[in-house]
């Protein structure tokens, strides 16, 4: 059995879909847009220097959840995809996934650090059958503003992948080969755990580790195929 993880924003997406879904509120008027684009610098500053306080970003990132009623937010939803997120996917992306789709005696699993209300539908738009989200507290069907569990960041995301393996009653003995595909050195936890890590439009962080380590280099944008970096 072969296992294939992607990472979502700015690996598979040419961009952040929550990122993306924040505009689209701002947009909608439902949110106040200098409050929110100056947390999401700060935060995204933070992000990059690898000193994100995770729950503190989770408060900031579910609190529109809790603000409409889950109805409204769906809606909204529907169109942010249709019109936002589909625009993201470069063709390559989607034909990366399917090559992973296509392939026999294989699990694919989106996983990423974004809450699994506005990510779920992304990874149905790929194919994905599998999603590992932040998964935001609901209560009665509305949504709270916090996060349930763990959330699925840096070594999170090692954590809440075995759980849901423990689930499927597969452990890592069970894989020939496992792949996980990322931009990021925040996931460096879950790349150096695969047998095959590959840095998909790396940060300047996570280029450095991947050059000196030998992983495969990936570059996937818009009107041109996923192509190795050349090392």
């Amino acid at each position: 059995m072969r296992l294939f993880l992607f990472d979502l924003d700015n690996t598979l997406l040419e961009g952040d879909s929550d990122f993306a879904w924040g505009q689209f509120l701002i947009r909608k008027g439902a949110l106040e847009r200098q409050e929110e684009e100056e947390k999401n610098r700060r935060f995204f500053a933070e992000y990059e220097a690898g000193t994100l306080d995770i729950n503190a970003f989770l408060a900031f990132q579910l609190a529109p959840l809790a603000a409409y009623p889950r109805a409204t937010l769906e809606a909204w939803r529907a169109e942010y995809v249709e019109t936002v997120v589909r625009p993201m996917i470069p063709a390559s992306a989607r034909a990366l996934v399917n090559r992973s789709l296509a392939g026999k005696d294989s699990l694919t699993v989106m996983i990423t650090a974004t809450n699994s209300f506005v990510t779920a539908p992304i990874a149905r738009e790929f194919g994905i059958p599998h999603l590992i989200a932040t998964i935001p507290e609901c209560i009665n069907g509305e949504f709270t503003g916090r996060a349930k569990g763990i959330p699925s960041f840096r070594e999170g995301k090692v954590n809440r992948l075995e759980e849901w393996l423990e689930a499927q009653a597969i452990h890592w003995g069970n894989f020939t080969e496992s792949r996980f595909y990322s931009d990021s050195h925040n996931d460096l936890p879950l790349l150096e755990k695969v047998s095959h890590p590959v840095a998909v439009n790396p940060d300047p962080a996570l280029f450095k580790v991947a050059k000196a380590k030998k992983w495969e280099i990936l570059q996937i944008r818009h009107n041109n195929v996923a192509r190795t970096a050349s090392l």
